[in-house]
């Protein structure tokens, strides 16, 4: 594939430019995104970094739900980037980080294509996908633990001349690239299916079954010391803590008594029949809210689908003209027949497992260097179609939407917290869901346990007990945290009065005057509104108004029933609203006094 344009690319040093321009790029671009404000980062991802940084497992019960035992050791790190830079550096270096992904995307290109040129816009490409760009400088980590992945996969294929000859040399990098599995795995235990699918997919290379067989031990046994290296010390601590190592998950198997004995796994996305197994890249392609919360442009999986589909059928017809003889020239290489078979099995796994796309991103990145080697497989001269393809299908997800974001301040998250007048005696519960209160647990003093109830965890009989028993070792005053309502509307007009106040419209007559004008061209959905002093500001279209008072007094109506369940009484007369922000994005919170029912009056 030859581009004039991209000449450039031949420089003997186009790559290492490429390696630290491209990182730096996606830092900047993960700064213009703004502060991170994800769901999962509100429930679980500054909690549990904060709640391992201050010794806090098993003193708070479940305050981020069966998500507070995750393995933080990924939250760690944000929280310690959080602490140590401000929150704009913070951003801007998860984004350099996750940019590191091209340089192995690169690499492994290199490997595959012995081409710098078409490595360097192939890896490129893989940086362009919807769920990489929806993550990029959030703590979800799925961006972050792809990077020993392909590390593992780059070992893979940068040694694979050695294996057959069984090299002392080549038999410790697959040891090592099965470390770096088990790392990202251990990172992120959804992970754990690439990790499998690379053992697989060994098992499968052109060498007689007893060293392929040698090859797959040698990689499962890295990926079990990589696992254990990242996450061991977690497992031990939540067999000490629950008796069971990935409590409260998978509990059918440990039997802990402090969860119900069934897993818990998400199998809300997964296909529902045959049919939808058979075209699920068609499905959620169409439909992306089949595999995600988010609306994505996810066009790249069908055509992929359908590549595959050609390559197999073109593959097996040569074979079957062939005969019992090997066909003359194979389609692929070994190492390229490799990656397309770890792909076909992650793929499945992940179908079958969870359908969640933000775990798919490890292929996301593979996905334009596999398609451009299967096409090319079968299509070799239309080569320029498909690098159209491909152009077309990365620029289709320009304007990606994201997690949520804020914009940038000084403190990347503050709250306001009321003095607790004996700490030491007091619970703070948290009664909701959704929106999640699992990041509020950071701001309270030390000697405060936070307690959730009926938030999600999956509580057993003795998960009850033990909650009975931190309120009964307490002796109070105890607290209930719920969240205030706020008008996301306001949200926006503050931020367009904030541009237009840049711009210094909003000071004088003149400026207001023509502010009007504009407004009359330009539909800003705020009502202007004239000051005293002659200026001007915005205020909220009438049916965009919200009585806040009133959603806030049926939210304590709702809590009170619900608390009154845990043997708790609310005294809706003591909330109090207090702010809270992430960014610039207000999270106001009520925190109301509750008191322990005696049993008889449960």
């Amino acid at each position: 594939m030859k581009f004039p344009r991209f000449a450039f690319l031949d420089h003997p040093r186009a790559g290492l430019i490429a390696a630290v321009l491209v990182p730096l790029l996606f830092g900047l671009l993960s700064m213009a995104f703004g502060q991170d404000t994800n769901w999962d980062l509100r429930n679980y991802h500054l909690y549990n970094g904060y709640a391992l940084m201050h010794g806090r497992i098993g003193f708070d019960i479940a305050p981020a739900a069966f998500q507070t035992y995750f393995i933080p050791t990924l939250d760690v790190l944000y929280y310690v980037l959080n602490h140590g830079l401000s929150p704009r550096l913070a951003g801007f270096v998860l984004g350099w980080l996750h940019g590191l992904n091209f340089v192995l995307l690169a690499a492994i290109a290199r490997q595959l294509l012995g081409n710098p040129r078409l490595a360097l816009l192939l890896a490129g490409m893989g940086m362009l996908g919807a769920g990489f760009l929806s993550e990029l400088g959030n703590t979800m980590g799925d961006n972050l633990s792809a990077l020993p992945l392909l590390g593992a996969l780059y070992l893979i294929l940068r040694h694979w001349d050695g294996w057959s000859l069984w090299q002392a040399r080549s038999v410790w990098m697959l040891a090592a690239a099965g470390a770096l599995s088990g790392l990202s795995a251990g990172l992120k235990l959804t992970n754990a299916t690439y990790a499998v699918a690379l053992c697989l997919a060994l098992l499968g290379v052109t060498l007689p079954w007893w060293q392929r067989l040698r090859l797959s031990l040698v990689f499962g046994l890295g990926v079990l010391a990589g696992l254990m290296a990242s996450a061991g010390w977690w497992f031990l601590k939540m067999w000490q803590t629950f008796g069971n190592p990935l409590f409260p998950q998978f509990n059918s198997i440990f039997r802990s008594p402090l969860a119900p004995l069934n897993g818990v796994l998400d199998t809300h996305f997964r296909p529902l029949n045959m049919t939808e197994n058979l075209l699920w890249p068609f499905i959620f392609a169409r439909d992306a809210h089949r595999v995600s919360e988010l609306t994505l442009k996810l066009m790249i999986w069908p055509v992929l689908y359908v590549v595959v589909l050609a390559f197999t059928v073109h593959w097996l017809w040569r074979r079957a003209r062939a005969g019992a003889a090997a066909p003359a020239t194979p389609l692929l290489s070994a190492r390229a027949a490799f990656v397309l078979l770890f792909f076909a099995i992650a793929y499945l796994v992940w179908m079958r497992m969870f359908s969640i796309y933000r775990y798919l991103i490890p292929l996301e990145l593979l996905a334009p260097l596999l398609l451009w080697l299967v096409w090319q497989a079968v299509w070799p001269t239309a080569r320029r179609l498909a690098g159209a393809v491909l152009a077309v299908l990365a620029l289709m997800v320009l304007q990606a939407s994201t997690w949520g974001h804020a914009g940038w301040t000084e403190k990347g998250y503050s709250a306001e917290v009321p003095a607790f007048a004996t700490p030491a005696s007091s619970i703070v519960f948290l009664a909701h869901w959704d929106p999640p209160t699992g990041w509020m647990s950071t701001f309270f003093p030390q000697p405060v346990q936070v307690v959730s109830i009926g938030t999600g965890f999956p509580e057993s009989p003795a998960w009850r007990a033990r909650i009975d028993a931190a309120m009964a070792a307490r002796p109070g005053p105890h607290y209930v945290l719920l969240n205030s309502a706020k008008n996301e509307k306001d949200s926006t007009r503050l931020h367009k009065l904030a541009a237009v106040q840049w711009l210094g419209l909003t000071d004088d007559v003149a400026g207001c005057n023509r502010l009007e004008q504009l407004m009359h061209r330009v539909r800003f959905q705020v009502e202007l509104r004239r000051l005293p002093s002659g200026g001007c500001t915005f205020d909220l279209l009438p049916q965009h108004r919200m009585d806040l008072a009133a959603v806030n007094r049926d939210l304590v109506a709702a809590a009170s029933n619900h608390v009154r369940s845990y043997g708790l009484e609310l005294d809706a007369a003591s909330c109090t609203t207090y702010p809270a922000a992430i960014g610039d994005e207000p999270y106001p919170y009520q925190l109301c006094r509750v008191k322990i029912l005696p049993k008889r009056a449960r």
